[in-house]
């Protein structure tokens, strides 16, 4: 990667995503961190770089009102010139399929100790209901929209809009809320 950034600076690789850092289209986008939506979410949006401000999480959930990713879009609405908000889940969602127990053998295979899996679940941490994703794709989006709609200090008037793509062809499908 070092070997490829060296030649990608020298050649000014970089000059066709020269921007700022204010979203030129005014939005941020809270959106799942599938690799197949790296380019195609974009493209399939009509966005081209410095058109929005992108968040990027496991299953483009908003799992509490005052965590990072709630953080993050009241930055974008407040400091960068957003105004309005875009979720935007996807079909075939991996979180939707998230097994937390297989979850939870993996870390023990990968050097976990148990022992701190069981400080956790004494210290009141329910590990399964944290890394449990979701049931629907569409209840997630709708949620996440409902959490953001309802947060006390998200500006009056903010539109705020749910959408799942396909991952395999970029239709974008609206969620009635």
């Amino acid at each position: 990667m070092l070997e490829f950034n060296k030649r990608f600076v020298a050649e000014k690789q970089y000059e066709p995503f020269v921007s700022d850092k204010f979203p030129d289209k005014k939005i941020v986008i809270l959106t799942c961190m599938d690799t197949r939506l790296t380019e195609l979410l974009p493209h399939a949006l009509g966005l081209k770089n410095g058109d929005a401000k992108i968040i990027k999480n496991a299953g483009a959930v908003l799992s509490h009102p005052f965590g990072s990713g709630m953080r993050s879009i009241l930055v974008a609405l407040y400091a960068l010139g957003a105004e309005e908000v875009v979720v935007v889940g996807h079909y075939d969602c991996g979180m939707a399929a998230i097994e937390p127990t297989v979850l939870i053998e993996e870390m023990n295979k990968r050097g976990i100790d148990s022992r701190t899996l069981e400080t956790l679940k004494s210290s009141g941490m329910d590990l399964k209901k944290w890394l449990h994703g979701f049931d629907s794709v569409e209840e997630n989006v709708r949620h996440s929209v409902h959490l953001i709609e309802d947060h006390p200090l998200l500006p009056p008037g903010t539109n705020v809009h749910g959408f799942l793509i396909d991952p395999e062809t970029g239709r974008l499908d609206p969620i009635e809320t």
